[in-house]
């Protein structure tokens, strides 16, 4: 009985082990989504930035046409 109680202490142990870094690998990878995101919104916003402002006038058809 001994014995069976110090396994499943052991594989206790291990679960929480394994439990913790999973943890922290879910954190380190939601800190990794949310600097992309934020990237990602820094470069729409330079895109935005340095497309031309349309003026309403519609499409033009080029003058080849």
């Amino acid at each position: 009985m001994d014995t069976r109680l110090a396994e499943i202490e052991i594989k206790l142990s291990f679960s929480e082990d394994l439990l913790e870094e999973l943890n922290r690998t879910v954190v380190r990878q939601q800190q990794q989504i949310a600097a992309l995101e934020q990237q990602l919104r820094e470069l729409r916003l330079q895109m935005q930035r340095s497309l031309p402002a349309e003026d309403g006038g519609g499409h033009e058809i080029p003058p080849h046409y």
